[in-house]
């Protein structure tokens, strides 16, 4: 982030933390201005975009990360003006709900909010300002003529990164850590438990979530990670996926300790993970979240937009698995043939 602004109490009933990337970063009056994106040598764009990100903001490693990479590939292809807003854990949903209306009310059209916990906040601010573009990742539940819905086949990409953990273990002990305990995380547990028993059905999958809703903070405790993940593997365990969000880091530093193997989510986090884990980083499981951010923004710069559902799954590249580091080079045909298999209908994985 360039700079970081938050705004008086007297606009949210928390925190609301707004960064300007890419253009004027006037908010809330303060006046702060950073260059614009055609400074950088991008073609300049009358666009002006808002993201508002889940917990742990950009440069979580993680989710949030992958939605910033996408912010930033049209910051620099397109040259579009932007203006970030991060949550606070524990904030309630009128905090959301102002995030919004200040990203909307400055001028910010489309607005993107990342993840499902702005479900109610998008469809009631979306409602308000009919003249705004909204889009949510994650969630479907939000609808109007001016929302779109962002989601992913997270449990076709879990089956693969499933089937990796079932193919490289030598105890057939794996694990899975699930930051918070909600339907769209049983996806992921759902697909990696069936991609690991296509490989082996008798297979043990520990599972753990750090948290219970409305307690969020499992996708940013990094401490809650790094025990739930050193149980496992105590227990026996080898390999374990975590759809932990910040949290994740301590799942690796857990496999570190551990000497085990552990299985990133969201981005290529061996890419992103601290130097001292990366090597037990076998693979991650890749939810595209920065092309969709993209393709949306894209569109909204052709003035092209579509209120519903756009779905990215296997078929469409939206999910997927990295080979960073070369762990799982011996085994790529065989997940490749779960691939082909899933496109082809042959295979249908279980959402939960």
């Amino acid at each position: 982030m360039r700079r970081v602004t938050t705004l008086a109490s007297a606009l949210l009933a928390g925190a609301l933390v707004l960064t300007a990337c890419g253009g004027s970063s006037d908010t809330a009056g303060t006046g702060t201005d950073t260059p614009s994106a055609s400074d950088s040598g991008s073609a300049k764009s009358d666009l002006k975009v808002g993201l508002a990100y889940d917990i742990g903001g950009r440069g979580d490693q993680s989710f949030n990360d992958a939605a910033a990479a996408g912010l930033d590939k049209a910051k620099s292809e397109l040259g579009i003006e932007a203006k970030e807003a991060e949550a606070s854990n524990g904030e309630p949903d009128s905090a959301k709900e102002e995030r919004l209306r200040v990203l909307a009310n400055a001028g910010y059209n489309p607005v993107i909010a990342v993840g499902f916990a702005y479900s109610a906040a998008v469809a009631k601010v979306a409602k308000e300002l009919p003249d705004t573009n909204f889009a949510i990742i994650d969630d479907e539940a939000a609808v109007g003529d001016n929302i779109a819905n962002l989601v992913f086949a997270e449990e076709q990409g879990s089956f693969l990164v499933g089937a990796a953990a079932a193919l490289k273990s030598k105890t057939g002990n794996i694990g899975f850590v699930g930051g918070v305990d909600v339907p769209l995380i049983h996806k992921f547990e759902a697909g990696y438990e069936a991609g690991a028993k296509a490989v082996n059905k008798d297979i043990k999958v520990q599972v753990k979530y750090l948290t219970q809703p409305p307690d969020f903070s499992g996708f940013g405790d990094p401490a809650k990670g790094k025990t739930a993940a050193a149980g496992m593997y105590d227990a026996g365990a080898d390999v374990v996926y975590q759809a932990a969000g910040g949290s994740g880091g301590g799942v690796f530093e857990a496999a570190k300790a551990a000497n085990a193997m552990a299985i990133g989510v969201d981005s290529d986090q061996y890419k992103t993970a601290d130097p001292s884990v990366q090597s037990v980083i076998i693979t991650s499981m890749l939810k595209k979240v920065d092309v969709a951010v993209f393709d949306f923004i894209k569109s909204a710069s052709e003035g092209s937009f579509t209120a519903g559902t756009v779905r990215y799954d296997l078929a469409k590249d939206g999910v997927g698995y990295a080979t960073s580091g070369g762990a799982i080079d011996d085994i790529k045909s065989k997940l490749d043939d779960y691939k082909q298999k899933i496109i082809s209908g042959e295979i249908t994985v279980p959402t939960k």
